[in-house]
């Protein structure tokens, strides 16, 4: 049975994705409108609440975001 994810590593996750199209600019591109959506419904976070993590932790997730770090 699959472990159940803390809200931590549930927003790190969106997290990373979402900086991930944003450090290529590309956070109005078809890719992201159609898989963040998914992602946040799947994680069951909310886009404000990701946004605030990206800014608690944001040396962190864009080191993992250019996969220079690991989680």
């Amino acid at each position: 049975m699959a472990k159940v994810k803390t809200l931590e590593e549930r927003l790190w996750g969106a997290a990373v994705l979402k900086m991930s199209f944003r450090l290529r600019s590309a956070e109005e591109s078809p890719a992201f409108k159609a898989i963040y959506p998914g992602v946040l419904r799947d994680l069951d976070v909310e886009d404000a609440a990701v946004e605030q993590f990206i800014v608690a932790n944001k040396e962190r997730v864009e080191k993992a975001a250019r996969g220079t770090a690991q989680e």
